[in-house]
């Protein structure tokens, strides 16, 4: 019997959330998912993740994933172990609150959910191919499990996923915003995609205003950037896994469009 296991791009801002709770229901129906996972590390004005937003989504989630946005409000530090859903990257030092990985039961089922960080143009952390290798190895009795990878080099992300081909069901990408149209299973079992998208405004800059992006690039003077409100769109993909050995079966993107009324 298959998994079907719907991972949603980041969410931008007020207007991706919009976007999210318009569509999820939908989607979901659509795909027939059983597990709904969604990475909020810019669902709050595109810079990391409130309590208020976090109870706003979680009605319509099993597990919410960051990256490098994670800590970008105060009181996540304060709060994040009272937010059950709520990943954070595992790769980060051993000292930081949350937790890096859950295991949830779905129907009997066990689906692990990873939230790792990419090294390259990315923070200091700690090698997340080792790490990923140890959690393969530590919960191998559990066969669906899923990783986001939140990282910035292509490179980084395929060799990440040719390297733990057969151990993870999926190695999903995150954190560029851009959709890639590299999804495939590969030989192992591992069904994986480069970047799933992002969830909000697509006439800006990765969900921001496009002047102000640009006059970034112009000036060399890093301006505030502003979530953008047009073109809405919800990015994400869905994963169909073998419940009894884990391995992929399909993967396939969803980018839909949403005519929003305000």
């Amino acid at each position: 019997m298959p998994i079907r296991i719907l991972f949603i791009g980041d969410i931008v801002g007020k207007p991706g959330r919009r976007t999210f709770k318009a569509l999820i229901e939908e989607v979901k129906s659509s795909v027939g998912a059983d597990f709904v996972i969604v990475n909020v590390e810019n669902s709050a004005d595109g810079f990391g993740i409130t309590k208020k937003i976090y109870d706003e989504l979680s009605p319509y989630v099993d597990v919410m994933s960051g990256g490098n946005h994670s800590w970008d409000k105060d009181e996540v530090l304060k709060e994040i172990d009272n937010m059950d859903k709520l990943l954070r990257p595992i790769n980060l030092s051993v000292f930081a609150p949350g937790r890096g990985f859950i295991i949830k039961n779905i129907n009997g089922v066990s689906i692990m959910v990873v939230n790792a960080i990419g090294r390259v143009f990315m923070e200091p952390c700690d090698n997340p191919f080792l790490i990923l290798d140890e959690v393969a190895e530590r919960y191998a009795n559990i066969k669906i499990k899923i990783v986001d990878f939140h990282a910035e080099a292509t490179s980084e992300k395929e060799a990440l996923g040719w390297h733990l081909d057969g151990k993870f069901s999926a190695i999903l990408g995150t954190h560029t915003h851009v959709q890639t149209a590299d999804e495939r299973v590969l030989p192992k079992g591992t069904a994986y995609i480069t970047d799933v998208g992002m969830t909000g405004c697509h006439d800006g800059v990765l969900g921001f205003g496009y002047k102000e992006a640009v006059d970034r690039f112009l000036t060399g003077i890093k301006k505030r950037l502003k979530v953008c409100k047009t073109n809405l769109r919800l990015n994400g993909c869905v994963v169909e896994v073998d419940e009894e050995s884990g391995r992929a079966l399909s993967i396939k993107r969803i980018n839909l469009p949403y005519e929003s009324k305000t």
